[in-house]
């Protein structure tokens, strides 16, 4: 259950986050809109529905979440760089998966958010200096301050998480 749950494994904090690996990760979240692409192109609508394990979301929904979960991060980025260790708004994604849009609506869309995303997102993250890097954000639902350089390991592995949710459930 935890590979199929987790089939990456969990995300591991490096001791130290240095330049290589920060480069690793942009180029990650930089890939991720195309290999997205790539896994959903040509799939049908009853191919969207399927899912990676038993009582998980569906492909059509993991889609749709990742263009939730990166957009959230995204403004994350812009207020830590813009305030004094904000406090950012957590939301449930569980509620927003359930909801029309998630459940029912084309990944179109939700891929074009992702492109667009992505790309600002990148083009942001690659201007940024040491200092900003290490700016935070303060994260009520962990109680605890994150760095701008551990969100975008976080988001890093988070895409890819869900990208390999997306391989699993294509196979089942």
């Amino acid at each position: 259950m935890t590979s199929l749950k987790y089939p990456i494994g969990l995300f591991e904090k490096p001791n130290e986050i240095h330049g290589e690996i920060l480069n690793r990760w942009i180029n990650n979240i930089q890939e991720l809109p195309y290999l997205l692409n790539e896994e959903v192109k040509n799939m049908n609508n009853n191919d969207m529905s399927k899912t990676y394990r038993e009582g998980s979301w569906h492909i059509r929904q993991i889609v749709h979440h990742i263009a939730d979960s990166h957009i959230n991060s995204y403004i994350r980025l812009k207020l830590s760089l813009t305030e004094n260790n904000p406090t950012i708004k957590p939301y449930f994604e569980d509620k927003w998966s359930n909801l029309i849009d998630a459940n029912d609506m084309s990944v179109s869309s939700s891929l074009k958010i992702i492109e667009g995303v992505h790309e600002r997102w990148v083009y942001l993250l690659k201007s940024l200096s040491e200092e900003e890097l290490n700016k935070t954000f303060f994260h009520p639902e962990h109680q605890k301050s994150f760095s701008i350089k551990e969100n975008i390991g976080i988001y890093a592995w988070h895409g890819l998480h869900h990208l390999a949710h997306i391989q699993l459930a294509k196979k089942s």
